[in-house]
Parts: structure tokens; C-alpha cells; sequence
């Protein structure tokens, strides 16, 4: 009886697949015990689909949805119509969230601030973006982003995953899993966050949003803690010195390795691989976190926020350290975008934390020749309304979710610079030009990164899952050809 079991658990599908010789995991797990001869090997065995524009991905989500009228999609035409009520020709039954469902009149709001073009190409952008103004030429706008979610949670998720429900593996867990990591001292994919001044209380965020679903789990993302060490458990407990953890871990390997013989569990590779990158972190961490040798020209650069551990500027100079050592891809999630209400005074200050570190990161990037071949991508789970939730002031206002239509930045490796691209309608809240839905975006990020986005995929419980799900199409009039 015994004997049967073992053999139900090896034929066992996942197991059985990721224990073949071709699997990934196998592959990482390969180069994590191998070292430099078997990342050699690896290396000869190409993972693209098609040759890579991005060597890594930098992506800034402003957790909370920024208000694309506010910031990039200037609407003129409202100025006139301030207070009154938003046509049903343009809304066309659109459903609502709970907190403006109950009103009976959805008052336009339009923009108190002041848009101007910006560089050569003429971009528009708002005056809350003093800094980032000066980077259009770098920047490729997206205007008519569109997603299925209207609330943040599934929207956040939906963004991260390709689904609303909780459960897929992440952007960058499937980037890691496609193509592995170029540095075996640092994972493959990072994830900071931030609190935006805008809203401190704002929505929260679950470590599920980067995990690795039912991917092998050393391809989920790695937190890096805004205090005390920047990772859990990384350093040694008192009374243990690094000579007392290697014979430890190589004990531990060795048991391990005898587990994994008997039963091909790809979880058993996990543990040894992470247990071997922590060990490496111990090093590689503290002197990716020590800023001593960075000049003072590129400290100014970012902002005196720069100095505060877990702030945004201070999460941009270390995303820029990151890809510095070819962290496949760095993860920003800012806080405090979520502006129901008293959006003006909100907004500027979430334009503080971001605009002045948003534009050094790009400029130390290219200074350093690192743009050409990293990818940026600013932008967060939906956009906002037209019309104000509760009542409307000249001065201020608030607005609600709004899926149908919002605006990204792409900038660096493989995206047209100065290029505005789709078109909304005079209460942005329509596509006219050029729609963009979130698994294109995530097709074409993948498509950068030399990755097609229909052949990346996994089998789990009988099926092919994919980032994409069986949708999404790469926006190739954005990319440089």
C-alpha cells in the first residue's frame, strides 16, 4: 500500500513536471547550487521568445488610482459646466460603487489646475507636475487604459495577476519564473512600498499581491521592510556567526537534497534555493542599503525625502540600485491616491512625494546608460470620475473610481518617447482613439522583455494558465520597431 502511494505522489502531474529535466525550477535550482558554471550553461540556453528590449522592469503602481483629468488628460470643455449634472448619453448606465450610488445628481467637477505642453513633443501635463514636465520627451502616454474592476482590491489584483480573484501569480513572479534572475545574491523580483502624504489611511496592500500563486514559490516577490531589516529573519540570531549558518545550511542541504530524490516535490527545491539566496542576502542586502558612496549631486537629485528610509524618493534611489545589479524587476507601490473627497489639497501632496523622484530616477538612469534597456511604467489600478462624489466647489471636490478610462507612463527600453497615444471624450470618461486594456499592457510588457505573452504559461490543476489569461494583444504602436 505504501508502495502505491509513492507511486500516485511521482506520477502526480505538477510533481511529475516539475521534476522533469527541462522544468525552470529544476534550471534555478541548477544555478543556485552550481554557481557561476551552471549559470554559464543556463545562460546558452536562451529563455526569449524573441530578442529583449528591457533587461528589466522599474514599475511605479500608485496604489489608489491618480486622477488622469487632474494630472494628464486635460478636459477645457468642462470649465462651462462645472455643477451640472453628467449627461446619461455619456455615462450609458455605466455601473457605480457603493459610495456614489445613492446620489441623485452626479455633478461635473472639472480640473482646478493648469495644463501646459511640455518638450518637443508637446505633451500635456499638469502644473503639479513640475518635474516630470520636464521629462516628456521621455515619457510615452497612455491615455485610454481601461480595466473589468471597480473596486480597488480587484482592480490591484486584476492588475498584478490578470484575474480579480486572489490566487494567480504576480507580474513579476511570472517574469521571474520566464526568464530567472541575472544576479544570484538578489531575488529576481523586489517589492518596496510607500505611504503617500496625500491620504496616510489610504487603501491597504496584501503580500499576496506579489506571490507567486501556484507558481514554484521562489519566484514570488521579496518585501524589502520600510524599518528594522530590510528582509525577515536575514540576520543571524544572536550567538550565531556566519561560519556556524553555512555548516547549518549545508547540513540542511544535504537533507534536503535526499528529500527532494525521493520525492520530487518542487516546494523542496524551493526551500533549498531560498535557503542558499538568504544566505547570500546577508551580504548583498547591506551593500545594496548603504548609500555612503552615492554623491551628494544625486541625493539632491532624488529630494530631501531621500534621506527617510521607506519613503518614495528613498525607494526610487534604491530601485535605480537594484537595476544596477540586474534585479530582473523592481516593484514600487505608493500609497494615498484614493481621493474620494478634498482631491486638490490630497493630490499635490501625493504629487510631492512622487514628481521630483520619478523625474530623478529617469534622469540618473540615463546618466548612468541604464534607460535604454530598462523599462518604466508609472501608472495605478483605474482611473477617476468626472463628476464629483458629493457636492462640488470651485476649490474642491472629490471623485470616484472609474474603469473605463485612465492614464500610464511608459518611458526607456523599447517605448516611443514625446508619443501621446488614445483619445478620450470631452468628460473623460469614454474611449474614442486607441483603446488599451490591462492584459494588453501586460502582454506588452512581457513583449519587451523578449517574452510572448501566450507561450509563457503553466500548468496547474489541468489547465494552461498564462498572466493574459486567454486575452491580450501587444500595443506595438507604441513600441519602437
Amino acid at each position: 500500500m505504501t508502495r502505491n502511494f509513492q507511486i500516485i505522489d511521482r506520477l502526480n502531474r505538477r510533481t511529475f513536471l516539475q521534476a522533469s529535466a527541462s522544468g525552470i525550477g529544476s534550471a534555478a535550482l541548477a544555478s543556485v547550487l552550481q554557481g557561476d558554471a551552471a549559470a554559464h550553461t543556463l545562460a546558452q540556453q536562451s529563455p526569449f521568445h524573441h530578442a529583449p528590449k528591457a533587461k528589466r522592469i522599474i514599475y511605479l503602481f500608485q496604489s489608489g488610482a491618480p486622477s488622469q483629468m487632474d494630472l494628464f488628460d486635460p478636459k477645457p470643455a468642462m470649465a462651462d459646466k462645472r455643477g451640472t449634472d453628467l449627461p446619461d448619453s455619456i455615462r450609458k448606465g455605466q455601473r457605480l460603487t457603493t459610495m456614489t450610488s445613492g446620489q441623485s445628481k452626479f455633478p461635473v467637477a472639472p480640473s482646478i489646475f493648469k495644463f501646459a505642453q511640455h518638450g518637443e513633443s508637446g505633451m500635456w501635463m499638469s502644473e503639479i507636475l513640475p518635474h516630470m514636465s520636464k521629462m516628456a520627451d521621455e515619457f510615452c502616454m497612455i491615455r485610454s487604459l481601461n480595466t473589468e474592476a471597480i473596486n480597488h482590491d480587484p482592480a490591484i489584483t486584476f492588475c498584478q495577476t490578470g484575474s480579480q480573484l486572489a490566487g494567480r501569480p504576480s507580474i513579476g513572479s511570472w517574469a521571474s519564473y520566464g526568464l530567472g534572475s541575472e544576479n544570484k545574491d538578489l531575488p529576481a523580483y523586489v517589492v518596496l512600498t510607500s505611504f503617500g502624504s496625500g491620504r496616510p489611511d489610504d487603501q491597504p496592500l496584501y503580500d499576496r499581491l506579489w506571490g507567486s500563486g501556484f507558481l514554484p514559490t521562489m519566484h514570488q516577490g521579496v518585501k524589502f521592510r520600510n524599518q528594522g531589516d530590510a528582509v525577515l529573519y536575514l540576520s543571524n540570531p544572536p550567538g550565531i556567526d556566519s561560519n556556524t549558518r553555512r555548516s547549518t545550511l549545508d547540513r540542511l542541504k544535504q537533507l534536503n537534497t535526499q528529500h527532494l530524490e525521493t520525492l520530487h516535490d518542487p516546494e523542496i527545491e524551493t526551500r533549498i534555493a531560498q535557503y542558499e539566496m538568504a544566505f547570500r542576502m546577508q551580504t548583498s542586502v547591506p551593500e545594496l542599503l548603504d548609500l555612503k558612496d552615492e554623491p551628494k549631486s544625486v541625493l539632491e537629485m532624488y529630494g530631501a525625502d531621500v534621506s527617510r528610509p521607506g519613503s518614495y524618493a528613498a525607494n526610487c534611489l534604491l530601485a535605480r540600485r537594484l537595476a544596477e545589479r540586474d534585479v530582473r524587476f523592481v516593484q514600487l507601490f505608493h500609497m494615498g491616491w484614493d481621493h474620494h473627497g478634498g482631491l486638490p489639497n490630497a493630490i499635490k501632496g501625493q504629487c510631492r512625494d512622487t514628481d521630483q523622484a520619478t523625474a530623478a530616477l529617469i534622469t540618473d538612469l540615463r546618466q548612468r546608460g541604464l534607460l535604454d534597456d530598462t523599462l518604466i511604467v508609472w501608472g495605478g489600478e483605474f482611473g477617476r470620475t468626472i463628476y464629483s462624489q458629493g457636492g462640488v466647489t470651485e476649490t474642491d471636490y472629490g471623485r470616484d473610481h472609474h474603469p473605463r478610462c485612465f492614464t500610464i507612463l511608459m518611458a526607456g527600453a523599447g517605448v516611443k518617447k514625446g508619443l501621446t497615444y488614445g483619445v478620450t471624450d470631452d468628460f473623460c470618461y469614454n474611449i474614442l482613439e486607441n483603446p488599451v486594456h490591462v492584459h494588453d499592457l501586460n502582454a506588452t510588457v512581457l513583449h519587451l522583455m523578449g517574452i510572448d505573452h501566450t507561450r509563457l504559461t503553466y500548468r496547474y490543476q489541468g489547465r494552461d494558465f498564462r498572466l493574459t489569461d486567454i486575452h491580450g494583444e501587444v500595443v506595438r504602436d507604441v513600441l519602437v520597431s
